[in-house]
């Protein structure tokens, strides 16, 4: 009995031993992390903040990372889309809070970030709502560009980091080169376990070869505090401007839909797709995060791209894995000398293991089209669809600064590839498929409402709609034409005359009455399209 019931228990609610607990999820960890510290860093450096303050962001960010990842796996009542999410600070917020800290300092920024917060859990049920908008085709697409638009950053990993003084040498493109190859021979030949901790594997390796080369500085960890605790408003007491508040409402809706195609893609890959209230509550979880930082010291959260890479990688669906991560980047959170560890980790090590886990995002995107139909005239549709929304998800990706002179609202939108290829697919999808049109439509299309049934006159062609079917009983009542004079049959019986004309009661000739011949005016019209009905026409019989 106890085997039949694990036997039902779904990949995502496994919960795999612990040493597999803390690989997997330590995996998981040291693929976010370089993301997850971007954003303090870059904000931080931005506004001028010392090393000190610098560090405090650091250790905020990784704390309430933690939570946040153990809300959305672990979930609470209505919060967490209970899906192996990794969660961690947008970057979609980073040129918006630089703008508004260099007005209104941080305290202006958290200020803007606790609202956002706050409208996300309120309009959470609204986006829940709208999942029949998220078909295979979108879901495809989004998945697709999600995968495309993060291969640039491992790219810049794998070069040194963006900004490096060394950017592009030799020596960090062979060690990301290494890292790569690792991962691609553990994955082959590794056996069950060590397979799935391939890219683990090649961080590792990576890291240890890059110390002799003078790659790696572990000089922060004996500099790094033993305990370091993040208490609310450091910065000071949140100030409320509207003008910031505004801008952060916009990236409030750029977060919701990266979120929305990342708890999608990664329904796509555990086969648990989220449904309208899963994906509410998965939002809920993004809102109640973006509170938390806001009061933590810390910056809006969503759901990370980079992570669902790593799902489709090792093929590890679990849950807890992630929540494993989730309590690792509180731990560092806590603990100051192990995130210096693991920051430690150089930029090309993690730019060879992002390569065939942003990879495998987008091949995750080809899979999920591949099961959509691009026959037919429907297909040049769907096909339109892909190519466009892919198109502008991958403009300011592959042209950096091309929406520089648009409102700094609009860029919010427009610099995300992500979220500026899943608008797109998302308007496309609804022009083409869900819009009513005269001509025909899709099969993917709101259905139609039912053809009217056709009346057939007896020897006549088919006669379509309530008003041509009040005409040809109009026209059978009232003709006068005589019929085909047939063996047996008195001029005018045929069909199509009038009841005096076919003899019978009233019959001019007073012969035998002739048997009644169905007319086009017994077929009943149908109804009106309003769901009234119309009175018969008086000449119908």
């Amino acid at each position: 009995m106890a085997r039949t019931s694990e036997a039902q228990v779904h990949p995502v609610d496994d919960v795999p031993r612990p040493t597999r607990l803390l690989a997997f999820g330590l995996q998981h960890v040291l693929a976010m992390y370089a993301g997850a510290v971007a954003v303090p860093l870059i904000v931080g450096g931005a506004l001028g903040l010392g090393p000190a303050e610098l560090a405090y962001l650091i250790t905020a960010d990784l704390l309430i990372c933690g939570i946040a990842t153990l809300i959305q796996c672990v979930g609470w009542w209505r919060f967490g889309a209970r899906l192996p999410i990794m969660q961690g600070c947008t970057f979609a917020a980073v040129t918006p809070m630089v703008l508004i800290g260099q007005d209104g300092g941080l305290p202006a920024i958290y200020g803007s970030v606790i609202v956002c917060g706050i409208a996300i859990m309120l309009l959470a049920p609204v986006f829940g709502r709208l999942l029949r908008f998220f078909p295979p085709l979108v879901t495809g697409t989004v998945i697709l560009i999600i995968g495309l638009s993060l291969l640039p950053v491992a790219g810049n990993w794998a070069a040194g980091g963006a900004g490096a003084d060394d950017f592009g040498d030799p020596r960090h493109l062979a060690l990301a080169g290494g890292v790569l190859l690792v991962i691609l021979l553990v994955q082959r030949f590794g056996p069950g376990l060590l397979g799935r901790v391939a890219v683990l594997a090649g961080i590792a390796a990576g890291t240890a070869v890059s110390v002799p080369l003078g790659l790696t500085d572990f000089s922060g960890v004996a500099d790094a505090d033993w305990l370091g605790v993040s208490t609310p408003f450091h910065f000071g007491a949140p100030e409320f401007q509207l003008a910031a508040i505004l801008s952060m409402l916009v990236v409030g809706l750029v977060c919701m839909t990266e979120t929305t195609g990342d708890l999608i893609a990664v329904g796509e890959l555990t086969g648990r797709r989220p449904d309208a209230r899963r994906l509410a509550d998965g939002l809920r979880a993004d809102g109640f995060s973006t509170v938390l930082g806001g009061v933590f010291n810390t910056f809006p959260y969503t759901a990370y791209a980079q992570n669902v890479g790593l799902v489709a990688l090792t093929r590890v669906r679990s849950r807890w894995v992630v929540a494993a991560a989730g309590a690792l980047l509180v731990l560092l959170g806590l603990l100051p000398k192990l995130g210096a560890v693991v920051a430690a980790v150089p930029a090309p090590v993690l730019g060879g293991a992002g390569l065939v886990m942003f990879g495998s995002v987008a091949a995750s995107g080809l899979r999920t089209l591949a099961t959509v139909d691009f026959g037919g005239g429907a297909g040049a549709h769907r096909l339109t669809v892909v190519a466009v929304s892919v198109a502008v998800g991958l403009l300011p990706v592959g042209v950096p600064g091309i929406y520089e002179r648009f409102p700094h609202g609009a860029q919010t939108l427009l610099d995300s590839g992500i979220s500026a290829g899943c608008v797109t697919a998302i308007a496309l999808n609804l022009l083409f498929h869900h819009l009513p049109r005269r001509s025909a439509v899709s099969p993917d299309a709101v259905p139609d409402a039912p053809d009217v049934p056709e009346a057939v006159p007896d020897g006549g062609a088919p006669v379509r709609g309530t008003a041509d079917v009040r005409e040809a009983a109009r026209a059978a009542d009232t003709a006068d034409v005589p019929a085909h004079d047939g063996p047996g049959r008195s001029p005018g019986a045929g069909a199509g005359t009038s009841r005096e004309a076919r003899g019978g009661p009233g019959a001019p000739d007073g012969g035998p009455p002739a048997p009644d011949v169905p007319e086009a005016a017994d077929a009943p019209p149908p109804p009106p399209a309003d769901g009234t009905r119309e009175p018969r026409d008086a000449a119908a019989p």
